[in-house]
């Protein structure tokens, strides 16, 4: 049988949630039964993308407004997990162009080394606008 898990949560848009929702992730990998995955390389590598996920949205898509809040979403689908992180900002331009053009660290001034981070990382990335907020959707797969 195959592993199907949904898990949404909502935050307030604040930095003291980074940690809690970054161990969140990592915990999904380590209850991953079925997988000859190394649950504590994907742990690390899910706790990292949430961390850097979640920071771009307080700061860049919803400009620290404290009265906003984010939704993420992780999801096991088979040997896939999807993550979606939703906010209610603006949204980010740089994130489409970071997420379209293949680039280097060499290529990064001192912002956009989350969103190269988060690429290299997953398998799929994508930004969007859907249901009146922006998501972004990140997709590891697993053996």
């Amino acid at each position: 049988m195959l592993e199907k898990i949904h898990i949404n949560i909502k935050v307030p848009n604040e930095t003291c949630y980074l940690g809690l929702i970054g161990k969140i992730g990592e915990d999904l990998a380590h209850t991953l039964a079925r997988s000859a995955v190394n649950r504590e390389v994907l742990g690390y590598e899910l706790n990292t993308v949430l961390t850097e996920a979640m920071a771009n949205v307080i700061f860049h898509a919803n400009r620290s407004d404290p009265t906003r809040s984010i939704e993420i979403t992780l999801s096991v689908e088979g040997n896939r997990i999807i993550i979606k992180i939703y906010d209610e900002g603006h949204g980010f331009e740089a994130a489409n162009r970071a997420l379209a053009a293949p680039c280097t660290p060499d290529d990064l001034s001192e912002r956009g080394r989350g969103i190269f981070i988060i690429r290299s990382l997953m398998d799929s990335v994508t930004y969007r606008r859907m249901n009146g907020k922006h998501v972004l959707e990140m997709i590891k797969t697993f053996h």
